[in-house]
């Protein structure tokens, strides 16, 4: 009974970790065999490539982004806790979920503070 209800997840395991190996083997055959500096440089267009391909520059929605993913986790935790909410919770339940709150308010509280730029 127990195998036959975790079966489903093992089989699901075992394809997550066999897709990543067999795509790393397969980018190994597909690869160019003999490294050359020709071989290895980006293509583009035919023409030669000058300079630095990467440049730095400023991400300026990158605290919208952590800010996104907080609430976003925020709100997982907010509808699992209302799911099984009830009114004889005791009170270090609803105690654990404001001081959880306060605790990501006052992240986000300091994220919208720090006004630098942040270069990736």
């Amino acid at each position: 009974m127990l195998l036959e209800d975790y079966l489903p997840v093992l089989i699901f395991t075992f394809i997550c970790i066999l897709f990543p190996v067999f795509t790393y083997f397969l980018s190994r055959l597909f690869r160019p065999q003999k490294r050359t500096p020709l071989k290895d440089t980006t293509y583009e267009c035919g023409e030669v490539p000058i300079g630095v391909g990467q440049v730095q520059f400023t991400f300026q929605y990158y605290i919208f982004a952590i800010l996104f993913i907080a609430f976003d986790v925020v709100a997982v935790f907010l509808v699992l806790w209302a799911l099984v909410f009830s009114p004889e919770m005791s009170y270090v339940g609803i105690a654990s979920l404001v001081a959880f709150v306060a605790m990501v308010g006052l992240a986000v509280g300091v994220s919208l503070r720090r006004e630098e730029k942040i270069l990736v």
